[in-house]
């Protein structure tokens, strides 16, 4: 049976991944709402669960031979949609000017189709950044898919994409933010700095 928006939220719940306070996302928004993915990823169990059903619906764009996401937040879930896509399993990083690479011998063949896959999009930035260099390396990339979509479904990326839950979560701009305004001190718990 598939896995539904309300079953995948309730992983979040259950694993104490949804997190409510203030928040500075990696995009640089603020929001009262934080998806911590690695907590509910941490268990194998959930990682295959999820892993399953984003390959599942992944796999319905054409036959992938790789799945590429971005580091750090990308890596364990695009793991798991590359096991169950028979696929090979890449991913990108920050290189020291900030921009998203290639390293450590990883490359793309021309011929190869590729999905784009990462824990939660809020801008779709990172997946555009990871979409564009495998696009430079000739790949053919198919679509992208998230566990959690923050921007209400929203965000455009060129290619078809899909998400496990997809939610209109509020954020401000930080010099907007009614959290900031009222003295609530702000916390930065993803992986990158904003």
């Amino acid at each position: 049976m598939a896995l539904t928006s309300n079953d995948t939220l309730e992983l979040f719940k259950k694993t104490g991944a949804y997190l409510k306070g203030h928040f500075r996302l990696t995009s640089g928004l603020h929001s009262p709402e934080y998806l911590q993915c690695a907590l509910v990823l941490q268990y194998p169990d959930n990682a295959e669960l999820l892993g399953r059903e984003l390959a599942d619906r992944l796999g319905a764009h054409g036959k992938v031979n790789v799945v590429a996401s971005p580091a750090i937040g990308g890596l364990i879930i695009g793991h798991e949609v590359a096991r169950r896509l028979g696929a090979r399993f890449i991913f990108t990083e920050r290189d020291a000017a900030n921009a998203m690479v290639l390293r450590r011998g990883f490359s793309i063949d021309k011929d190869e189709t590729v999905v784009v896959v990462e824990d939660v999009v809020t801008t779709g930035g990172s997946s555009r950044e990871v979409i564009d260099v495998l696009r430079a390396a000739g790949a053919s990339v198919l679509g992208a898919g998230s566990i959690i979509d923050r921007s209400g479904g929203h965000v455009e990326l060129g290619v078809p994409r899909v998400a496990l839950a997809t939610l209109k979560v509020i954020s401000y701009p930080p010099d907007n933010c009614p959290l900031c305004a009222a003295g609530s001190p702000v916390v930065k718990p993803g992986s990158r700095k904003a």
